[in-house]
């Protein structure tokens, strides 16, 4: 079975749903998960800092951070990722863009510790519910799984807004393996996480859920938390 970790810097967990672009409006986003079991699981979390240029290109950069009872707090690594995406005012039937991100995680971290993700997200908002798939292909371009090739780790959520503050959903995260050579299902990565998304203002992204996994290979507990938070360079006048 191949040595692969989906915990600190997976960032499959800080999916990106969405696909708005807030021109000129620097994002600070910080994402923490638990995986594991309590008391004793260890907490990975994430700074992202994303700039937006125009309504169709923005560049993001993270931060991976790891902490663990007895061995205290580690940098993992740090990635950039550039995204385009289909504007608004061409009003396309679906909202539709492209990141690519590439970076360095410590080998200790990772078995890989240089990847590259192609990250296709595609969603739509019918109503209260909001539905996001992203059909997303990862490359290892140095370590223990190089020559593996591109290998499939879908991702898709489905959300349902209770009211204007409130929306609640399903999230699923996966990594099949190999495209064209799936691994066997027990070694793929298979989780689902129901989540609650707080809408308590545009400037805000506040998401928290609980999730497991449905596989051996997979994390078989993980509590995750996402606080993000949009500012402006412009004085107010």
């Amino acid at each position: 079975m191949k040595s692969r970790s989906m915990a600190p810097t997976r960032s499959s967990l800080i999916a990106r749903w969405w696909n708005s672009i807030q021109t000129g409006q620097p994002k600070v986003k910080k994402t923490w998960w638990m995986v594991s079991a309590l008391p004793t699981m260890p907490v990975h979390e994430t700074i992202e800092i994303t700039q937006g240029w125009n309504d169709w290109f923005e560049t993001g950069f993270y931060i991976f951070t790891s902490a663990r009872s007895g061995d205290g707090w580690d940098w993992v690594g740090d990635h950039i990722r550039p995204r385009f995406r289909i504007p608004e005012k061409w009003h396309w039937p679906v909202g539709l863009s492209l990141s690519n991100e590439i970076g360095y995680q410590r080998h200790n971290f990772s078995p890989d510790t240089w990847t590259w993700e192609i990250r296709p997200i595609i969603d739509k908002k019918i109503g209260p519910w909001y539905l996001s798939f992203n059909p997303t292909v990862d490359k290892s371009l140095h370590g223990d799984n190089v020559s593996q090739g591109f290998e499939f780790s879908p991702n898709a959520k489905v959300s349902y807004d209770f009211s204007k503050a409130v929306a609640g959903g399903l999230e699923y995260y996966g990594s099949l393996g190999p495209i064209g050579s799936f691994d066997p299902v027990a070694e793929q990565q298979q989780q689902f996480v129901p989540s609650i998304d707080l809408n308590v203002s545009p400037d805000w992204e506040i998401n928290f859920g609980v999730g497991w996994g449905v596989t051996r290979s997979t994390d078989h507990l993980i509590i995750k938390g996402i606080i993000g938070r949009r500012f402006s360079w412009q004085k107010k006048t």
